[in-house]
């Protein structure tokens, strides 16, 4: 997978078209690459340091188009594209568990699996399939990969080449940390909201 990334960043690097093929690769990854765009992206902000906030909005970009074609795929067409991608993936069962979490609490659920390192598809495919508000399913998935996104583009502006080290060493841990913040944040404004 690595060897994948390390192909697809000197690609980047290499191209005039650069950016624009960092969006429509996030946009990919989003839907179906299994690839972490995070494994292109801080070797790419690492070589490009001067355009990391850039690269984190392209990256960002191409994350909300391509959430907004898997909501598309599971409010109009589930039954034969959503599905064949969940199997493709493998990803049945991920889907299922999502599914009784975001019956629950839709918008929490959409923002835990955007900030953790969980395949975004089933969140996409929910939301889709149950017919989720749009306007609230861009402030999740804004929220959640936005924070991912600029996190990671602070973390390689502070940390530098230990960037993608550490990345891959917590990114569970934050992501987690992240969730609970946000988590945190709606349970205080919901009580705030209540008195």
């Amino acid at each position: 997978m690595v060897t994948r990334a390390s192909r697809w960043t000197q690609r980047l690097l290499d191209s005039n078209h650069g950016l624009a093929w960092l969006g429509v690769l996030s946009a990919m990854e989003t839907l179906i690459l299994p690839v972490p765009i995070e494994l292109v992206m801080v070797p790419y902000m690492l070589a490009r340091p001067t355009r990391l906030w850039l690269i984190a909005a392209v990256t960002f970009g191409g994350c909300v188009a391509g959430s907004l074609i898997g909501y598309g795929i599971g409010f109009f067409v589930f039954d034969s594209i959503g599905q064949w991608l969940l199997d493709t993936l493998g990803a049945d069962a991920a889907y299922e568990r999502f599914s009784q979490r975001f019956s629950n609490n839709g918008f929490l659920a959409i923002v835990a699996i955007g900030v953790t390192p969980i395949p975004f598809q089933v969140a996409l495919l929910a939301a889709g399939i149950a017919g989720y508000a749009l306007p609230l399913f861009l402030v999740a998935v804004g929220l959640a990969r936005g924070l991912r996104y600029f996190g990671l583009a602070l973390l390689v502006y502070l940390a530098g080449e230990r960037a993608l080290a550490l990345w891959r060493r917590h990114a569970l841990l934050l992501g987690t940390s992240l969730l609970l913040l946000i988590a945190g944040v709606i349970v205080g404004m919901r009580m705030l909201g209540g008195s």
